[in-house]
């Protein structure tokens, strides 16, 4: 009985090469291996960190600019965005490119779901940045209102990218010699 919780808990409940559909086989033994890479780290996975937090922050420092009226929030809050929207940026043509380069990902439809919330939250970071630019005045309400659906998009594109990790295995670095 321990034995076989064991091996369901060692085998992602997702694809694997022991599913009884052969599709989801098929896609199992399709190769997850990071093209995008330094030293087997795969550059996608060490740049996402950048752009999550920033967003997060943002969030936090307009909730600060709310509470305070303080106008210091508000040139936060414009390096912010834009720190965000440009590592995004970055994170995203590594994302992509290995979303393009490597087929067993490409094939999993987490990855297209990841790809979809995380373009869709670039987009957001983006005229977050812009309107922050643009119109200073405008960080209240229309900059944390962007800032909120930032974060719930950041939570989306989290979720998605974190059951390709855990769920498929993408990006894990396993040694051969274990």
């Amino acid at each position: 009985m321990e034995a076989q919780e064991i091996d369901r808990e060692e085998v992602p409940p997702e694809a694997h090469s022991g599913h009884p559909n052969p599709a989801i086989r098929a896609v199992a033994d399709k190769d997850i291996g990071s093209a995008i890479a330094v030293a087997g780290h795969p550059i996608h996975a060490m740049l996402v960190h950048f752009p999550i937090a920033l967003v997060i922050c943002t969030l936090g420092i307009d909730g600060l600019y709310w509470i305070t009226g303080d106008t210091f929030w508000v040139r936060v809050g414009l390096w912010s965005t834009g720190f965000a929207f440009g590592f995004g940026v970055v994170a995203s043509i590594a994302g992509t490119a290995e979303l393009l380069a490597v087929p067993g990902i490409r094939v999993r439809v987490a990855s297209w779901n990841h790809a979809i919330a995380a373009m869709t939250l670039l987009a957001v970071a983006g005229a977050n940045f812009g309107l922050r630019l643009n119109v200073p005045d405008a960080v209240l309400p229309h900059g944390l209102l962007l800032s909120v659906l930032a974060a719930i998009l950041t939570a989306l594109a989290g979720w998605h990218g974190g059951k390709l990790v855990f769920d498929h295995g993408v990006g894990l670095i396993i040694s051969t010699k274990q």
